[in-house]
């Protein structure tokens, strides 16, 4: 999948819903030739401005033999180890340190892309020096129990990003051949993790640039009749990718970072059979729900080789399944996806309507681009 590196970064920020602003120069992003470097420098750089602010504290808890009294005494250790012959106490006593997880997620991290082979030799001897700064912070072996872990509040706000770098680089890493380091694989091809990104990626786009619908990720209600409690608990959870509710239409949007939107079969290149079942699944449930509003669904995936735009009523339902060229400038590509929203809202409408001779599933000279 060819996707410039400038709007694989793009794409990152609004799904961890750091939206972008300001200049792409500080950050690398056009020395940058794929995305190892540049989460690399996009952690070096964020990593340089905490340290020019002062890395993040907090307090831990420390247990010591001393002279004199500090914090809590811990009687019990010093009765078994008999420290009044010694004129000493054992205390418990909290002190502020950089040793917290935060920090060191974000070393274990630098760490770990300095040893890693698809990153630029320069690069790396920038992290290897600036892993040396964290000289106060234990080295950890990171696992995903770490990410889990991490609280961000308002005086770690800084390293929202950073962690959700570090926890993308944990689980892009792959140790190489040799064993002595490691290699970044190839994200764009795993479908299941990107998938999850391009969802995160379209939710937050249409939360911030179009206010007038409200957007999130739905959990949906089986409609479901004549079954007991007991029944009830083994359905699934319903959860829509993003559902945009107007006061007078919704539109549901299921997004899928796959290859191929199309299957190819004995019969020709078809729509794939689940990805249309679940959007239907969604869209009639929202129906029975939602009397005397427009609805309308659709299925987007990223252009690959062509590019889609099947129009379909099913069950009196409008649907299209499309996909969005991620390869173009971005100015193109957010008004791609405004135009998308926008066809959806006028069919769901009333206002648009469904051409006949677009309903079957063939391609016309004019819906391929082969690149």
């Amino acid at each position: 999948m060819n996707i410039p590196v400038r709007n694989l970064y793009y794409l990152f920020l609004y799904a961890w819903a750091r939206f972008p602003g300001g200049t792409l120069v500080e950050v690398g992003i056009d020395e940058s030739p794929d995305l190892p470097n540049l989460f690399a420098r996009l952690l070096l750089l964020g990593t340089r401005r905490l340290f020019r602010r002062g890395l993040n504290r907090g307090y831990e808890t420390f247990t010591d033999e001393m002279l004199g009294l500090r914090g809590r005494l811990r009687l019990d250790r010093m009765i078994k180890e008999t420290t009044q012959l010694r004129g000493t106490t054992i205390c418990d006593f909290d002190e502020l340190t950089h040793d917290i997880l935060h920090n060191q997620v974000l070393k274990a991290t630098l760490k770990n892309l300095a040893a890693c082979a698809d990153v630029e030799n320069s690069v790396r001897h920038d992290l290897r020096s600036l892993v040396r700064r964290f000289y106060d912070v234990e080295d950890i072996r990171l696992s995903a129990d770490h990410f889990r872990r991490i609280a961000v509040l308002r005086s770690n706000r800084e390293y929202i990003l950073l962690v959700r770098l570090c926890e993308f680089v944990f689980w892009s890493l792959l140790p190489d051949e040799t064993g002595t380091g490691n290699r970044f694989q190839r994200v764009l091809e795993d479908e299941v993790r990107m998938s999850a990104v391009f969802e995160d990626f379209l939710r937050n786009f249409y939360q911030l640039h179009r206010t007038e619908y409200h957007v999130r990720a739905e959990s949906q209600e089986w409609w479901v009749t004549d079954a007991t409690e007991d029944d009830l608990a083994f359905l699934p959870r319903m959860i829509t990718d993003i559902t945009l509710r107007h006061p007078n239409h919704t539109v549901i949007i299921d997004a899928k970072f796959y290859k191929e939107a199309l299957t190819a079969g004995p019969y020709g290149q078809k729509v794939q059979s689940q990805h249309l079942y679940q959007l239907m699944t969604y869209l009639q449930h929202a129906r029975i729900r939602q009397h005397g509003k427009g609805l309308a669904g659709m299925l987007i995936y990223p252009q690959i080789n062509r590019s889609l735009r099947l129009r379909y009523r099913l069950l009196g339902i409008p649907i299209m399944v499309a996909t969005v060229d991620l390869s173009q400038g971005w100015p193109d590509i957010e008004d791609e996806l405004h135009g998308l929203l926008d066809d959806c809202a006028s069919v769901a409408t009333g206002l648009g309507s469904i051409n006949p001779l677009e309903t079957a599933l063939s391609l016309t000279e004019s819906e391929t681009n082969v690149c």
